[in-house]
Formats: structure tokens, sequence, C-alpha cells
């Protein structure tokens, strides 16, 4: 049992538990993936079906990193399988533990709201974009933001953070790691230029009139007093400019 339940791998000539940052970005990256597709179901067409399906899928691979062994989660196989021919890059494993309990109340917190009670509003979308901030952060550019948050709650200091950023002594980049002003003028130059493109465009091709077509969700009898009361529209909705779409979301008319 012991040699089943632990967190992080005991690697030689490392002071702390690792885990492998390839193995946990690519599960950050299949996760993001799924998250994004889902939400953005639930946002365009107000299905809230497969968001409630993959909140119960993430808070169960989440509860198995935590609770059981990282590597028997699913989305970590995944990815492990994704990078099985690259170096391993050894990181620390306890501040990857403080991070992925932080997600593990995100989900929890989003199974009791849309699974259990489907509640809608405000809310759920602070806590879908936290998760969906997080693991693009995580994924895209390797940087753990709960893993930042970890020194603030514990006295011993993280250790091995990818790229060697919690190592004493580099409070500068790295020469040759890229930055500089040069490549603030390019960048500067190159937003410039999409804003001008932007515009030109709009100048040539004029937005038309589209028609939104919708599959008419409401109920047969819109004029029962129950369910006009239901689809009022509330203030939150209407001071974010949130009217329509929380209609959609509430299949009201």
């Amino acid at each position: 049992m012991h040699s089943f339940l632990f967190f992080g791998e005991q690697v030689d000539g490392y002071p702390v538990r690792v885990l492998n940052e390839r193995t946990v970005r690519a599960g950050a990256g299949i996760l993001f993936f799924f998250a994004m597709v889902t939400f953005m179901t639930a946002w365009l067409k107000g299905n809230f079906q497969p968001t409630r399906v993959f909140v119960v899928v993430f808070l169960i691979d989440f509860a198995i990193r935590l609770f059981i062994n990282p590597r028997y989660a699913p989305s970590l196989i995944l990815g492990q399988w994704a990078v099985r021919g690259q170096q391993p890059e050894w990181t620390g494993a306890p501040q990857k533990r403080f991070a992925w309990a932080l997600g593990f109340v995100l989900a929890l917190t989003m199974f009791y709201l849309v699974v259990l009670n489907s509640v809608i509003g405000p809310i759920n979308l602070v806590v879908c974009a936290t998760c969906l901030v997080l693991m693009f952060f995580e994924t895209a550019f390797g940087i753990c933001i709960g893993c930042k948050l970890y020194n603030l709650f514990h006295k011993d200091a993280a250790q091995l953070c990818p790229g060697g950023v919690c190592e004493v002594g580099e409070p500068e980049p790295v020469p040759g790691s890229g930055g500089g002003w040069a490549k603030g003028v390019i960048l500067i130059g190159f937003f410039a230029l999409v804003f001008l493109t932007t515009g030109l465009i709009a100048a040539r091709h004029p937005a038309a009139e589209i028609a939104s077509v919708s599959v008419d969700m409401a109920p047969s009898n819109p004029t029962d007093p129950a369910e006009v009361e239901r689809c009022k529209v509330p203030a939150f909705a209407k001071a974010m400019g949130h009217e329509e779409k929380w209609k959609l979301h509430n299949h009201c008319p």
C-alpha cells in the first residue's frame, strides 16, 4: 500500500519528490482543450450537459492526483503517452500538490453549482474562467500560478520549479532567453499592423446584418405566470450586457 499511495517520484539526486513537468503540461493541455470546448458549447448554445460531464471528469481526475497517486490520473496517463519520447524534466512535487489542491477546490465548487444545483450565473463564469486561465498558463507558458502562491503559505520555499525560476540568485532572465526592447518594438509594430488591417477590412466589407436562427426551446405555455417569473432577466445580467445570453442559457423566449 505504501508503494501505491504517494505523491511524486523519488529520484536520486533531487532533495524533494518530483514530477515530470512535460507530462504535467501535456495533461494540462488535454484538460484545457476539453474545458474550452464544453465552455464554448454552454456559452454559445446554452447546452450545459457537456460542461456537467467535464466537471465530473475533472473532479475525479484531480481527486486521483491528490488522494491516490498522480501517475494514475487519466489526464496525466494520456499526457505521459504523448511525451513518452521526450527527456523528463523533473520539478518539485510539493508546490504542484498545493496548486492541484486549488484546482480540486474549484472543481468541487463547479460540481456543487453546475452538477448538483444547475446554477447559472456570473459565479460559474468566474470559476470557469479561473480554471481556463490556470490551465492555459500551465500548458502554454509552463507557468504554474498555483505554485507561485505556494510560498505565501509555506515557510519552506518551493524547489525545482520549471525553468529554474525558484532558484535563488537568478532574478534576471538568463542570457539568450529572449526579451529586450527591440523585440518589444516588433510586437508593438505587429499589433499596430493588425489594428490597421482590421480597420481596412471593416471599411471594405461592412458587417452585414446576420439573422440568428435558434431552436425554439421555450415552454409550451409562455404565458404561465410561474414561467414568466422564472424568465425575468436578473439585474446582474442586464448590467453586464448579458441579457440575451441569459435567456439562451435559461431556455427562455
